[in-house]
């Protein structure tokens, strides 16, 4: 059972790190260091190095305001698909790494795994995001992210079965609704979809239309 557990918060840590691996790292550190969650398992005691929580918190910073702007925010996510997924395999093996040396490989494994997923789902809302060329839905993004990584990273180590099915269930959620968004998208790029005749603003001309008022004119 205690093996479950820990494999359980090594993935839970690992799905963190996919969505934001700088936050995951400081807030993980300064929680351990203000004495909020711990000791921590395997090697991860060493989050708790002031210049690892440093160098995470400079990162995250320069992350944060980065995803701000349109364009460079879906440069930064598509440049950190390199980055994620690896880093955090190292974080469950190191999570898992006084257990046997099996668990220690399928722990690195599924983090890898469970980060690619949460990293590809959060480069598809990105992508979406990204077509509108304003800042506050990337601050949005960035807010939301930060909460839910903040609490996956904190409540993980004191209730890690509730806390890793909850971020589950919002995973299964984000992609689909990445999903609709994406193929909402692609019928208003395609011409597709037009705003109703209610609308204040100027219907859309499509093709569809097109052929729909010239057989009222007939």
């Amino acid at each position: 059972m205690l093996s479950l557990t820990v494999l359980v918060q090594a993935l839970g840590l690992a799905y963190a790190a996919g969505l934001n691996l700088y936050a995951t790292v400081g807030i993980v550190g300064l929680a351990e260091r203000a004495g909020w969650i711990g000791p921590l398992p395997g090697s991860l005691e060493l989050l708790g190095n002031t210049w690892v929580i440093a160098i995470a918190l400079v990162l995250f910073a320069l992350e944060f305001t980065a995803t701000l702007v349109p364009g460079i925010a879906s440069a930064w996510e598509t440049l950190h698909s390199l980055v994620r997924p690896p880093a955090a395999a190292v974080l469950a093996a190191s999570t898992a790494w006084h257990l046997d040396p099996v668990l220690v490989l399928v722990a690195a494994l599924l983090g890898g795994v469970t980060a690619a997923t949460t990293h590809a789902t959060k480069l598809g809302v990105r992508y979406a995001i990204d077509a509108s060329p304003e800042p506050v839905t990337n601050g949005a993004a960035n807010i939301t992210e930060l909460g839910v990584v903040a609490a996956l990273s904190m409540f993980i180590w004191h209730h890690p079965f509730i806390s890793f099915a909850c971020a589950i269930a919002l995973l299964l959620a984000l992609i689909v609704t990445v999903r609709l968004i994406w193929r909402m998208l692609r019928r208003v790029f395609s011409g597709q979809w037009a705003p109703a005749r209610g609308f204040l603003q100027a219907a859309r001309v499509t093709e569809c239309r097109a052929v729909e008022e010239e057989k009222e004119k007939q």
